[in-house]
């Protein structure tokens, strides 16, 4: 056996902004209206997610039930597209009453990941995933190399959370999030300015 058949194959990697999502409390709201979730998700995604994540060049990956993972070609494209969604989720559910509302919680790093076809895999991914469940719902949490990188480059500030020990990752991570309380509130006040 030659020493070139012992080195394996060599995957395609990319250092990306990856964005992870899903709605908080999807369950509860399908658990109360099926029906009427899936056609509020559905409108969300027509008429406003897909077309931001357009606007801002990013490539949906992958769609599972409420959650979808997206990849930009840097941090700054990715940050402004959840902010922009996050504030129009708001405006789109001040008529609707508090327990029939579709918010999102926003997960969002920067990191080295693996390219298999259409699809990504790797501790990147995984890190923007962890950074989604800590995100209050209508939140984005950030790791701190995303925030390095969107300094003074969007309108929001992020409040430094601290390292964290993140669920099956290795290293700990800085996290920066949108605001630690009121975050639908946080925005519905910087849009009225």
């Amino acid at each position: 056996m030659t020493e070139l058949s012992l080195v394996s194959p060599r995957v395609e990697r990319r250092l990306m902004a990856v964005l992870a999502a899903d709605v908080a409390g999807y369950s509860r709201l399908v658990g109360a209206d099926e029906e009427g979730t899936l056609a509020q998700w559905k409108a969300h995604w027509r008429e406003l997610i897909a077309p931001k994540i357009a606007e801002h060049r990013g490539r949906i990956v992958r769609i599972a039930g409420d959650g979808l993972l997206v990849e930009f070609a840097s941090a700054v494209a990715a940050v402004r597209c959840a902010v922009e969604i996050q504030r129009a989720i708001v405006g789109r559910n001040t008529h609707v009453p508090q327990e029939r509302r579709i918010e999102f919680r926003i997960g969002i790093n920067v990191g080295d990941i693996i390219v298999d076809g259409s699809d990504m895999w790797g501790d990147g991914v995984n890190v923007a995933a962890r950074l989604e469940a800590l995100a209050e719902p209508g939140g984005i949490c950030i790791s701190g190399r995303v925030q390095e990188d969107v300094h003074g480059r969007v309108d929001v500030a992020f409040e430094d959370m601290g390292e964290r020990r993140l669920k099956n990752i290795a290293h700990l991570v800085r996290v920066s999030s949108l605001a630690t309380r009121g975050t639908a509130e946080s925005f519905r006040t910087r849009a009225a300015r």
